[in-house]
Order: C-alpha cells, then structure tokens, then sequence
C-alpha cells in the first residue's frame, strides 16, 4: 500500500463485487493522487459510486487492450490496480501493463483468512513475489505476535452483495452488451443459488451437529483422521496452478491414494468450501467414490464444522493449494500441498510424495512458520474484508469530508498495533435506493461507443 501511495495517477479496474473498490478510488484521491475507475459491466457500476471519477468500457474483448493503452497513455497513468489476476480481460491488461512499463497492484482474498485481503505488486498466489526460499526466513529475527480486529464478514452480507450485482449486470446489459463475465451469473439462478446455499448450511449444520464431537473427542476419532479442505469450483488456482483443472477430478486422486495407502484405522474427512455451498454439492460423488473405494465410514462429507476445532484434532492436511493450508500450520498440523502455491517450500510443508505422507505426515517446523507468516502478513496482507469491515481503513482516521478537496500530498501513515500498514477511506453510506437507480440508470445511458 505504501507503494501504491507513491504513485500519482492510478488506473483501477475491476474489483470484487461491493462497493470496496469505489472506496479506495475515493480514498486514493484524497491522498493526492488522480484515480480513475473503469467500470466493465453495471455491476462494476452500480458499486463504483464512490469513486470519484468513473469510466465505462462497452467495447469487445478484441478492443479492450488498444482502449487500455490509449486510455493509460492519454491519462499519464503510473500504476494499474485490479481484483482477480486471471480473470480474461486482466490477463490483457497485465500485458498491456507490461508493455508500457507500468507496476501492477492486484487484490485477493487473504492468505490468512478470515481477517485479511491480500495486496501484492506483481502478482499474487502461485505468482506471488514471497521468497520461496526457507533460509531467508529462517535468517529473519522472531517476530511478535499480530492480532487483527475481526472484520464481521458473514453470509448474509456477501449473498446481499452477490445479488445487487448480478441484477445490476443484468439490468444494464443493453449498455454493456458485449461484456462476458469470466463465470456465469444470471441474477434468478444466482439469488435462488444463494438461497440454496443458505438453506443447505441450515440443513447440513443439523445433519452434521454431532460430527464435531465425534471427530475431536481422544477416546474417538482425534488425530485419527486426514482433512481434505476443498476450494471453490472455479478458483482459478485449481485452473491455472494444479495438475488436476477441476476439484472432482482432485478429490478423486486424493481419495484414490488414501484407499491404497492409509492406515485401515485411519479416516479421510472431505469439507466443503463455505464460499461454494451456494454453488456445487459433492454428496454424490463422495458416496461414490466410498462405494468404489470399500471406504465405507472412513470417508466423510462435512460442510460448516468449525475449521480450527478441526485443525486442532486431525492428524494431517491434504490440499491443492489453498490458504487452509496456511491455517493447518499455524496450528501445527502437517500439509501436504498438491498444487503450485507460494508457501510450498522444502522445511515448511511436506514435499514427499502423498503415499508417504498418509504414514509419516512430517512434523511443521514452529520457528520456520512463525517467520513466513510474520513476513507474509506485514509484506501482503490488510486487516479488511471485501464484503464487510475494513479495520486497517478505519484505523488510521483520516476521513475527509466528502465536499472537501483531495490532499496536495498523500497524508502521513499512523503505526498500527502488529506491524499492520494503516490505509483509511470514507466510511460506506446508505443511499436511498431509487435515488441511486436513477443515478445509476443515468451513468450507465449515454452514447454506446467506449470513450478512451
């Protein structure tokens, strides 16, 4: 963030849906900079309110990387900021980045989960500039400890925002008509997805209330079984950073090198991406796969049991290359990661093969970790969420009024509590909604043809 304060004219393209994007465009502008927001489809639209100077891109994809570079050119744009570094058109912009020798600044869920969003110059992930080297950090002093507030992130507030936008999108189609989202997201099917996924997690945790206990009770099953925490279906770090291109196709491997390789006594426990619940329900392949298997009860489905209550019972962590890995250590438990992943390296997770690891999980190097995560925090990570509170946004008080004039200089950065880098921007406002309709309604009319 101290990086991208540097900057004076930054671009910001699309964000994830809410209005977290249009605040820190506003924000960005109130430390002296000049932002500009595009807006790729009346989703992006209707949350983009905030900032203060917004610009629509109607065009095809065909045309999107010569509208980028005439628009970055004209504007003397010194830095590109975006969400989702393989969606389609941000894969372009990336290359039209590079080509003109502009930084790019790329938002992402946390690494550390559920307090933090990641913020990386140059990519993030598998393509994340953390060394992957264990002596760097082992060199490093130790670190204290960091606390992040709690952001208040819950279900009902992402389901709201996932709605509003792909009704926006829906309704300003006329406008944005060659525009193809990098997943489907028709509003009916997408709300009654949610109400789905809300009525499953009321289902599933009844079903599943006993499972915890069963799980972490020591004359039962504790430390007697392997977690296979699952990633949503089209994360694109299943796509583009694994053997596997889909989560079936993974949990099949996994379950297939379990059967042949664990101990008899042992059991795999499968759980479910919260995220995705709205969306894929693997209970039938699971049952399958045990039937196929001769698993029977040793290969269980979960859904909203509480992961460190898990994490502090199992025995071992399988995963392609999601962040619960990162949470799996920091409680100590062995993992063993399938897929590229920026915490991947030789002394930090097990590299042996899986067979090996369903015998011998290798123990987690305590001082290793501490180290990397201290690193990976203070380097990568906000004490935000995208869909709720923004403790590192309110922490550092600067709020301007909304009438006032941007700052000639970006303002001074207060120490926050753990080493944290303080950012602020306008708390988010109500609006009336037919008021902002027809604001809406009003920027996304207007002449058909892209004005770069």
């Amino acid at each position: 963030m101290r990086q991208l304060l540097a900057h004076q004219r930054t671009l910001l393209l699309q964000g994830p849906m809410g209005p977290f994007f249009g605040q820190l465009a506003r924000w960005l502008q109130q430390q002296g900079q000049e932002t500009i927001k595009v807006d790729l489809n009346g989703g992006d639209r209707w949350f983009s309110s905030a900032a203060p100077r917004r610009m629509s891109f109607r065009g095809r994809e065909s045309e999107w990387p010569a509208w980028l570079s005439k628009l970055a050119r004209r504007e003397g744009i010194n830095a590109m900021v975006l969400f989702g570094q393989m969606r389609p058109l941000h894969v372009q912009a990336i290359q039209v980045a590079e080509e003109l020798g502009l930084p790019v600044y790329i938002f992402e869920e946390g690494y550390f989960r559920p307090d933090y969003v990641t913020l990386e110059r140059g990519g993030v992930n598998a393509y994340s500039s953390l060394p992957l080297e264990a002596d760097f950090y082992r060199g490093l002093p130790n670190p204290p400890a960091l606390k992040p507030r709690a952001t208040g992130q819950r279900f009902r507030k992402t389901a709201l925002l996932a709605s509003q936008y792909c009704l926006a999108m829906t309704v300003a189609k006329p406008w944005f008509s060659h525009h193809r989202y990098h997943r489907p997201l028709p509003p009916l099917s997408e709300g009654l997805s949610w109400l789905r996924g809300g009525w499953r997690k009321l289902r599933y945790g009844w079903q599943q209330r006993h499972l915890l206990e069963q799980l972490c009770a020591p004359e039962q099953r504790a430390r007697r079984w392997f977690l296979l925490p699952l990633q949503v279906a089209n994360d694109s770090q299943i796509v583009h950073h694994s053997r596997f291109g889909d989560m079936p196709t993974a949990i099949r491997e996994v379950v297939a090198s379990f059967a042949r390789h664990a101990d008899a006594g042992d059991w795999l426990v499968v759980k479910h991406h919260p995220m995705d619940r709205a969306y894929t329900d693997y209970s039938d392949l699971v049952a399958q796969l045990a039937r196929e298997h001769g698993l029977g009860e040793r290969l269980l489905y979960v859904h909203d049991l509480h992961m460190p209550t898990l994490l502090d019972h199992c025995r071992g962590v399988v995963t392609v290359n999601s962040t619960t890995g990162l949470q799996a250590l920091r409680h100590n438990v062995p993992v063993c990661a399938l897929g590229e992943c920026f915490y991947a390296m030789p002394g930090l997770v097990d590299t042996g093969p899986l067979e090996r690891f369903w015998q011998q999980p290798a123990a987690v190097n305590r001082g290793l970790f501490q180290r990397f995560a201290h690193y990976a925090i203070t380097s990568t990570q906000l004490n935000a969420s995208f869909y709720a509170g923004a403790p590192a946004l309110e922490a550092a008080a600067c709020e301007v009024p909304r009438d006032a004039a941007p700052a000639k200089s970006a303002a001074p950065l207060k120490a926050l509590p753990g080493n944290q880098t303080p950012i602020c921007a306008p708390r988010l406002r109500p609006i009336p909604l037919l008021g902002r309709v027809a604001r809406s309604a009003r920027g996304m009319m207007g002449p058909p043809k892209n004005r770069a």
